[in-house]
């Protein structure tokens, strides 16, 4: 059965590949070249992830940007109290990009571990330089890196998170990055889900109760996406059985 998910799992990422291609977006798509970044914080930050991974014991991973990077800031009180406990480890750096997560992951942030689920949430700095279709595909490379160096640990794939006070052409691309990477859900190992919505008020609004700079959650925001995965983080972890 594990053969049949995998095989699967490369059938949707190679059609989306194949798509993209035809689309003219897979030339010089630098979102899928793994790549590091040159700041001195950067790298300490990298290598100090890396020691936590080292320790081992890892049940769970948070794999991100800045959004995730801010679980130790502004979400540290909502971490401590759904992540902590679940010896979870943050692998979120701010301002990365899907390239920069694909070198990581290629260089310590994934060794020697075995969690049973990792949260992704990634793409939104990619996309002024990037396309939908392109971002889509770093994302896409992404889980299939995860899949190939972590078999047995499950992926809760979030839908990019909502930006911009009001909707606009950044929130419309990323809704589109959302459609495309939507499919990568293959009802097992592979969970989609968007919980934008749960940010936004019924007008499309991004509060900045929520989200000040209507980009980053503080602790109410971190409280509502932590309360929106948690039912399928529960599941996914193996803590209830699936209804």
């Amino acid at each position: 059965m594990k053969h049949v998910g995998m095989w699967r799992l490369r059938r949707v990422v190679s059609g989306l590949f194949v798509a993209l291609f035809c689309a003219g977006a897979f030339a010089e798509n630098a979102a899928i070249k793994p790549e590091p970044r040159p700041d001195d914080w950067w790298q300490t930050r990298h290598r100090s992830m890396n020691e936590q991974i080292a320790k081992g014991g890892v049940d769970m991973i948070l794999i991100g940007d800045s959004i995730t990077h801010g679980w130790e800031g502004a979400g540290k009180a909502v971490w401590d109290k759904y992540y902590a406990p679940r010896k979870a480890v943050n692998l979120g750096i701010s301002g990365d990009r899907t390239q920069h997560v694909l070198w990581r992951l290629d260089n310590g942030n994934i060794a020697g571990i075995s969690p049973k689920l990792a949260v992704v949430m990634i793409g939104t700095n990619n996309c002024v330089a990037n396309t939908p279709e392109e971002i889509a595909e770093g994302i896409a490379a992404i889980v299939k890196k995860l899949r190939d160096g972590l078999p047995s640990t499950k992926i809760l794939l979030l839908a990019v998170f909502p930006r911009e006070e009001k909707p606009g052409e950044l929130r419309a691309k990323l809704g589109k990055v959302n459609e495309i990477i939507a499919r990568l859900d293959d009802g097992k190992m592979i969970r989609f889900l968007d919980i934008g919505p749960k940010f936004l008020e019924a007008d499309g609004t991004l509060p900045k109760s929520i989200m000040p700079d209507a980009l980053h959650p503080n602790e109410k925001g971190y409280e509502i996406w932590a309360q929106a995965i948690e039912p399928v983080v529960a599941e996914l972890m193996g803590e209830i059985e699936k209804k």
